[in-house]
């Protein structure tokens, strides 16, 4: 069964869950931003089968995620290196640890997300760089973008008129 692609989609959430909503995906960057390079790296690290884990390493060099780096010519071996859009993905991938440790962790915290210079936990927040306000659970809100078609923007239009009253 083939996977619904999302890349049409104008909804940057969509568009960003076709590049990297599958769950391997999300695991080989979470990897790939750890140091992980290499191919029998990430196999040996997650257990995942070899045609499946060369499709998600393509499918992550095509989206720009990753860039396949040759280090062995006899035979072709590749690492495989975070790009700056990659790197960018970061903080998803520390909000869903964020998430995981709040809601899914009965046993207690396994992995903490830690300050790079103290070592000490740190409290994600999520922050409007322009404002400084903290997101904290209905401060902010979806809405149409420069680029929204008539259509987005009456949706919202339609959404903010129901809550006004």
């Amino acid at each position: 069964m083939e996977r619904k692609s999302f890349a049409d989609m104008v909804c940057p959430i969509a568009r960003s869950l076709d590049r990297v909503g599958e769950w391997w995906s999300m695991l080989i960057m979470r990897d790939a931003l750890a140091g992980l390079r290499r191919f029998d790296e990430f196999q040996k690290k997650l257990g995942i089968a070899p045609n499946m884990l060369t499709r998600r390493l393509n499918a992550l060099v095509e989206a720009g995620l990753l860039e396949r780096h040759l280090y062995n010519a006899r035979p072709p071996r590749y690492e495989y290196v975070p790009t700056d859009r990659g790197r960018d993905f970061r903080p998803v991938l520390f909000a869903l640890l964020a998430f995981g440790n709040k809601h899914f962790a009965p046993e207690g915290v396994s992995v903490d997300l830690c300050d790079i210079d103290t070592g000490k936990p740190v409290d994600l927040a999520l922050v409007d760089r322009n404002t400084g306000r903290v997101y904290t659970g209905t401060e902010f809100k979806m809405g149409a973008g420069p680029a929204a078609s008539d259509g987005l923007r009456k949706r919202f239009a339609r959404r903010d008129a129901v809550k006004s009253n």
